[in-house]
């Protein structure tokens, strides 16, 4: 059975979107479905990086069309997955990877049942904690949902296929892209 689809989840600042958007850039063989969300851009993002921005409104409307494979609200906002990139990724021979919540991998895990899964673990809360708050200089005001939320998701990393500790990038990232390199092997 070929691997069309690794699911990579980490607590919000674990790393996960830097993780896949480097492997991307070493593999051909990945695409990166780009999410949709009504959280705000922070700076040096834009319309499709790393996200689909909309409103709350158009993204309900999304929902009732069957724009999405799944969809959640974490934390405080709206994130969901689109079908036609899912499709067309498949359709070009290639592996989807994405980055999502946990939430998001338990359904894509019940429709895909051989979807890959690796977990991105911090090297402590206190350190997560850090990250998250140096992101933009400023923490976020919902700071101790995000850390609520990550002590709770980090309880689920066993159920993933792999887990790696983020602790130096590099090191990690290593770890990470042999792990998908085997899969793509046996593709």
């Amino acid at each position: 059975m070929s691997t069309r689809m690794i699911i990579v989840v980490a607590p919000s600042g674990a790393g996960k979107s830097s993780f896949v958007d480097r492997i991307c850039l070493e593999e051909s063989r990945l695409v990166d479905v780009i999410t949709y969300t009504t959280r705000e851009m922070r700076a040096g993002e834009s319309a499709g990086h790393p996200y689909h921005f909309v409103s709350k409104d158009e993204f309900e409307r999304k929902i009732q069309e069957g724009f999405f494979v799944e969809w959640a609200k974490v934390h405080t906002n709206l994130y969901g997955t689109p079908w036609d990139q899912l499709r067309a990724a498949w359709a070009d021979g290639k592996c989807v990877i994405m980055d999502i919540d946990i939430q998001g991998a338990a359904t894509f895990r019940e429709k895909f049942p051989d979807a890959k899964t690796v977990f991105i673990l911090p090297p402590s809360i206190d350190e997560l904690r850090r990250r998250i708050a140096k992101r933009d200089n400023k923490a976020p005001k919902d700071l101790e949902v995000r850390m609520k939320n990550a002590e709770l998701e980090i309880q689920h990393a066993s159920k993933f296929d792999v887990q790696i500790v983020n602790d130096v990038f590099e090191t990690s990232f290593a770890e990470f892209k042999k792990v998908v390199e085997e899969w793509l092997r046996s593709r």
